[in-house]
């Protein structure tokens, strides 16, 4: 016999455990402090002494890479890029091309930044990487960091015949931040009639500004990523609003209704997350809209598992997922369609 039926819901909801090695991996790591304001130039140290290296980009002679600096958005400062591809590609190939967009809070990261996964499927897969430095928040709030992002995709269109690229086969891959910006760059395509996007990689992707779902409050001072220092990336990209009701779609991907018309998603996101909930519940919004995703939950998984546990058994089977999919995707020959335009042509409208 089960109890009597209650419409009370707990107060403090019991956090998800952490896969066991997982579990193992953090705690080796030590406490991990919240974000802060003030603790924003240690972590752009930090994450600064984390990029990948020259010999690293190399790949054992494997890829060939350069950095270029473009033209960035109307009157504002010109972008640097980061671009890769096969040593041995010919010099009359069209390779697709993945648009990477890195994480870090809105705060933190560059264009070496997360790459390391980006760079085995463009070895693997035979692509180019074209990786955007963005500027980055609190300095340039939104829509800085977004309008940076369109930038560099729309150079990387016009210029992917000199890049070895297939203009109908860009594909945008992003984690944390640079998924919620990817997120917003695919929106911000569609609805300016911008370069169509052929597919859109979201890993734990940063979508919801207003920081209250059920995983953000049960998992708040767990893991690498809590509320407290997800509250802080907000309200330095939003410049103080986050929470607010006027607050852009295209910053907070969350917060559109019509995902209608974009290209192919695949999602993923840890049980034991903060944005385990947003990430579902935005899958389901695209699958609402008629939209083509894959999701993933990878049960116990914490904020960035893969990235800092990357030989356990739940990351080895996250990242072959990943290419899985990028290679069914590749090999349909999926192509970027056209666009509808239904906003203006600024950021700060939102869509549908």
């Amino acid at each position: 016999m089960t109890g009597p039926k209650t419409d009370e819901t707990p107060s403090v909801l019991p956090p998800v455990p952490f896969d066991p090695e997982l579990e193992a991996h953090l705690a080796a790591m030590g406490e991990q402090p919240a974000l802060t304001r003030e603790s924003i130039p240690a972590v752009r140290a930090a994450v600064r002494a984390g990029a990948l290296t020259d010999e690293a980009l190399d790949h054992g002679g494997e890829l060939v890479w350069e950095e270029r600096t473009v033209t960035g958005p109307p009157g504002n400062p010109d972008l640097a890029l980061l671009i890769c591809r096969p040593a041995a590609a010919g010099a009359h190939e069209r390779l697709p091309v993945l648009y990477h967009v890195h994480g870090g809070g809105m705060v933190a990261g560059g264009r070496r930044h997360l790459l390391s996964d980006v760079l085995t499927w463009t070895r693997r897969l035979r692509t180019v990487t074209v990786s955007v430095e963005y500027r980055l928040a609190p300095e340039h709030p939104h829509p800085a960091p977004l309008e940076d992002c369109y930038a560099g995709l729309v150079w990387t269109r016009r210029h992917a015949a000199e890049l070895g690229a297939d203009p109908g086969r860009i594909i945008a891959v992003g984690a944390s931040a640079g998924g919620g910006l990817v997120a917003g760059l695919a929106l911000l395509a569609r609805d300016r009639g911008g370069p169509a996007l052929a597919g859109q990689i979201l890993l734990s992707p940063m979508l919801d500004d207003r920081n209250d779902t059920p995983s953000a409050r049960q998992m708040e001072g767990l893991g690498l990523w809590d509320r407290a220092s997800n509250a802080t990336g907000w309200d330095a990209y939003l410049g103080g609003t986050a929470g607010s009701p006027d607050v852009s779609p295209y910053a907070a991907p969350a917060r559109a209704q019509d995902l209608a018309g974009l290209p192919p998603a695949y999602l993923d996101v840890g049980s034991a997350e903060t944005f385990r909930d947003e990430t579902v519940a935005y899958a389901g919004r695209l699958w609402r809209c008629g939209g083509e995703c894959e999701l993933h939950v990878w049960p116990g998984g914490f904020h960035g598992f893969d990235e800092f546990a990357p030989e356990t058994g739940l990351s080895r089977r996250a990242k072959r997922a990943r290419l899985r999919w990028l290679s069914a995707l590749l090999a349909s020959g999926a192509q970027a369609p056209g666009r509808r335009v239904t906003a203006p042509a600024s950021s700060a409208g939102a869509p549908g």
